[in-house]
């Protein structure tokens, strides 16, 4: 081979520079291409306690883990020669349009992971065509996510107080200001033993003490907004001092019951959710009871440890209820692929938190931006890997779950089989996908097949 001194001439398209951007914001969300960057931006740039209120969860933290995992323990089963140069990843929602099949989750005291707060996160939802909700103990008034996107979708999340004429109030407000629909929570008679938040001493507002003036001062933007910008506030009350879980357990109702539930579905305008259904009998029995759709939660993994991993009871529900009701699913949600995999297995819609919350302390709205860009990317390659143009087509036929957790039955109890592992006929809603040849082979040891999915 031939070797000679290149010309600066041949050297110019082969040294190109690339373009210096001197926005610090902007310049290390470009690099974040997974909600796992995001949240490793987010850890750098938030203090300790407001980190791992985001971060944690219950007790050993093990419903969260399981929940991930569960998403993880899947296989896609893709179709080839399929025209996916067009996908429509939109969907119809209680009543609406979404351009994606996810929306963004309510989430409590908001403007403590960053300033910005709910503000950042319901215009974002906005300009990207998806709802978004705001939690009950939101740091922004339900008139304050009007003003910040005016001509989207908003949801209100309403846990029972034990004022109830308080309750009614705040969802009055949202009504007023044009919320559409109402997700009704009923995972929180008390509060679940949130370990980091008490290790850390994390207080509402916050405290300071030695190890947190020390951990701040890595982190002076974070301070810097906090002590510069409106004072923090809340929808439903008005002070308090004190640890997270103290504020639920003097704020929350546990008598809530079905006759309540019915009360209050009667007096919302729009449509009503009940948020929080961890087994096939609740999903039916606040079906019953007339309400327009059921979220699959366990709180994030935030309330009960070791709770049903929503995931897991999907296909079931789906079988059971799907074309009669709207199904709903969130929790362990951390990636496009995540979302794909829960309307392939029964449902109609996602929600997500924590990875909205990444974003949030990443960079404020834009921070948020990023997370919708990067879980909207990942929806749409993994369907087109899939070989489907639209989320109707997506079946259980796409997905296998893997199981490792399988139930032991008790002494003189019949258990049932796993929720992923008796097959059902498909839910009425997916009639309209286009057929798809059955799998011929028996799924191996430690797989189990998720409904529709031919065994034999």
């Amino acid at each position: 081979m031939e070797r000679r001194i290149p010309r600066p001439a041949d050297l110019a398209p082969l040294m190109r520079f690339k373009p210096l951007e001197l926005d610090g914001r902007k310049r290390r969300l470009a690099k974040a291409h997974t909600i796992a960057d995001l949240r490793a931006i987010a850890k750098r740039r938030t203090p300790k306690g407001a980190f791992d209120y985001t971060d944690g969860a219950a007790e050993e933290e093990l419903s969260l883990a399981r929940a991930r995992r569960a998403f993880r323990e899947i296989e896609f089963h893709p179709a080839i020669l399929r025209d996916v140069s067009q996908v429509d990843t939109s969907v119809e929602i209680f009543g609406g349009r979404s351009a994606m099949p996810f929306g963004i989750a309510p989430t409590g005291f908001t403007r403590m992971m960053q300033a910005e707060g709910e503000r950042a996160g319901s215009s974002a939802a906005g300009a990207a065509g998806i709802p978004f909700s705001l939690s009950t103990l939101g740091t922004t008034s339900p008139e304050g996510v009007r003003e910040a996107n005016p001509d989207g979708r908003n949801w209100f999340q309403l846990y029972m107080q034990k004022d109830r004429d308080k309750s009614m109030q705040l969802m009055q407000r949202a009504a007023d200001a044009g919320f559409d629909t109402l997700l009704v929570t009923v995972d929180v008679p008390a509060a679940g033993a949130r370990l980091r938040d008490s290790y850390n001493g994390f207080t509402i507002p916050p405290q300071l003490t030695p190890r947190t003036v020390l951990n701040a001062i890595p982190r002076p933007e974070w301070w810097w907004n906090f002590l510069t910008t409106e004072p923090l506030t809340f929808a439903s009350l008005s002070e308090w001092n004190g640890t997270i879980g103290e504020l639920l357990d003097s704020l929350f109702d546990p008598t809530v019951d079905f006759d309540d539930l019915e009360w209050i579905r009667d007096q919302w305008p729009g449509k009503v959710a009940v948020k929080g259904i961890q087994t096939l009998d609740d999903a039916k029995a606040v079906v019953d009871r007339g309400v327009d759709g059921i979220v699959l939660s366990n709180h994030g993994g935030r309330q009960l440890d070791r709770a049903p991993i929503p995931f897991r009871l999907l296909p079931s529900v789906a079988a059971e209820l799907g074309g009669k009701t709207t199904i709903v699913v969130d929790t362990g949600i951390m990636a496009g692929a995540d979302i794909v995999a829960a309307l392939a297995c029964g449902a109609d819609f996602t929600l997500v938190g924590r990875a909205y919350l990444y974003g949030l302390m990443a960079g404020g709205r834009e921070g948020v931006d990023r997370t919708i860009e990067i879980l909207s990317k990942e929806i749409v390659r993994t369907m087109k890997l899939l070989g489907v143009s639209s989320v109707a087509e997506l079946n259980p036929d796409h997905v296998t779950q893997l199981q490792r957790m399988v139930p032991v039955a008790r002494p003189g109890a019949a258990v049932a089989p796993p929720a992923v592992s008796t097959p059902a006929p498909a839910p009425a809603k997916r009639a309209a996908a286009k057929p798809r040849a059955k799998a011929a082979s028996k799924p191996a040891e430690g797989l189990v097949a998720s409904p529709n999915r031919t065994t034999s």
